[in-house]
């Protein structure tokens, strides 16, 4: 497991494999040749080395943040506080922790990033070492030019993105009593070891945030995939457009896709470039694979949902449990599915009896995500919350209106149709079928094909 090294001493045992070992020791050996102080050992470095090495990559307040981590590290158990400088065993411990260590390794380290005391800490402390982490990890990825397509977008107005994302993430802390930080009040609970570690193991991007942070900021050699964090954004040439979506909305919205999936998403829909139109976006998003839409209404809510199965026109409820729905802003949530009932998607047009338009969870005129027919409205109903989804209301007003809605298939998707089909585009148009009834004409294919399969 661990890698002793003899450089080390005895009493300091690595995680990492001898070849990442070797990376850091070259690290440490960079950053303790850069000038020194008076007061600094050889084999030490100092907050100015760090900051020299890492230049323009991290935010000066993340870079002090992990430099005051790693002093803090006691070795011996016999420290009376925190060392001048920190020193290559000090490195090397704090460095396996945060990238190889378990939940209760990270949230030691993260503790010694926050405070420099042994015991708990405020609330309002670690909801602040969230945001600066949040926005460490948007500004490294910005500075190495990593977004990958993607832009770092500013919300609307206050709160912003790295704020939203921040909230959520501290959202999913509960405190010794089991209870979340629900107001400015809870700000100054004590938030212990414990508390920290439960944290850091259930919301699993902070330790890859804290991951992406040091491999970036320290230009550290190492393998970090980025490809399942930040997917690759594709869209059609000549067809640039400014998304809804930026870097930290798409990273949050994809870490809960599943896996064969959060690699890359490609553009089928977009208002803004293919019109408001009902009979565009079906489409263009008809067996095409799973797909996230979204929409913001005129309010600035930003919310959505994940499909996925392919999108087909149909009376019926389509997809499965693994569908939810989210929103973006004013803030962060998924809603996953509760069990109570199958109604994970809904696509149909065209019909006198039913409802003709997309929804997502809830039943026929509730859904907890609908998209009219006639493009441009839509409701989010859910008193107290969407039964499929146990989402609350989505949008501002529960009858809505938006100008601006997106589709995007996720993963490696078909660009074609479905190759065997022996479908007429009257049996995937109703709207077509009834007209060609109105006019009085008779459908003359229907009898002399094979009866297409049941769905």
């Amino acid at each position: 497991m661990g890698n002793g090294r003899s450089r080390l001493g005895q009493h300091v045992c690595s995680q990492f494999l001898p070849e990442e070992q070797d990376e850091v020791d070259r690290l440490f050996d960079a950053l303790s040749s850069e000038k020194r102080g008076s007061n600094t050992s050889p084999r030490s470095f100092s907050l100015k080395a760090l900051k020299s090495h890492t230049g323009e990559a991290l935010p000066p307040e993340m870079v002090t943040r992990l430099y005051d981590g790693m002093r803090r590290v006691d070795l011996t158990g016999q420290a009376k506080g925190p060392s001048e400088s920190v020193s290559q065993e000090q490195f090397t411990v704090s460095m396996s922790h945060l990238l190889k260590g378990n939940s209760k390794e990270k949230s030691l380290m993260i503790l010694k990033m926050i405070s420099a005391t042994d015991g708990p800490v405020k609330a309002r402390e670690v909801h602040k070492f969230t945001e600066d982490l949040v926005g460490s990890v948007v500004h490294v990825l910005t500075h190495r030019q990593e977004l990958r397509g993607w832009t770092q977008k500013k919300a609307p107005g206050p709160p912003s993105r790295v704020q939203v994302l921040a909230a959520q993430l501290f959202s999913e802390m509960k405190l010794a009593d089991g209870k979340k930080v629900l107001g400015p009040q809870q700000l100054d609970c004590e938030c212990d070891q414990a508390v920290i570690e439960d944290w850091v193991f259930r919301a699993h991007l902070v330790a890859t945030f804290l991951s992406v942070v040091i491999h970036r900021g320290f230009f550290l050699h190492l393998s970090l995939d980025l490809a399942t964090l930040v997917p690759e954004r594709q869209v059609d040439q000549g067809q640039e457009f400014e998304s809804i979506l930026d870097i930290l909305s798409v990273i949050y919205v994809n870490s809960h896709l599943p896996r064969e999936q959060q690699h890359r998403w490609h553009l089928l829909f977009s208002s803004e470039l293919h019109g408001h139109s009902f009979t565009q976006l079906c489409g263009r998003i008809l067996h095409r694979g799973p797909c996230v839409m979204l929409l913001e209404d005129h309010d600035g809510h930003v919310f959505g949902g994940f499909a996925s199965c392919s999108w087909e026109i149909k009376p019926q409820f389509q997809g499965d449990n693994r569908c939810f729905l989210f929103s973006i802003s004013p803030s962060m949530a998924v809603h996953t599915c509760t069990g109570y009932n199958d109604h994970y998607m809904y696509l149909n047009q065209g019909q006198q009896t039913i409802p003709n338009g997309l929804g997502m969870g809830g039943q026929h005129d509730y859904f907890g995500l609908w998209v009219d027919v006639d493009f441009g409205r839509g409701h989010s109903k859910a008193k107290p919350t969407c039964t499929t989804y146990n989402s609350p209301q989505l949008s501002a007003q529960e009858d809505f209106r938006f100008e601006k809605m997106e589709v995007w298939a996720v993963g490696d998707t078909s660009r074609s149709q479905p190759a065997k089909s022996n479908k007429s585009i009257l049996d995937v148009d109703p709207e077509a079928q009834a007209l060609l009834e109105i006019s009085g004409r008779s459908r003359y294919s229907e009898g002399f094909r094979e009866a297409p399969d049941q769905e």
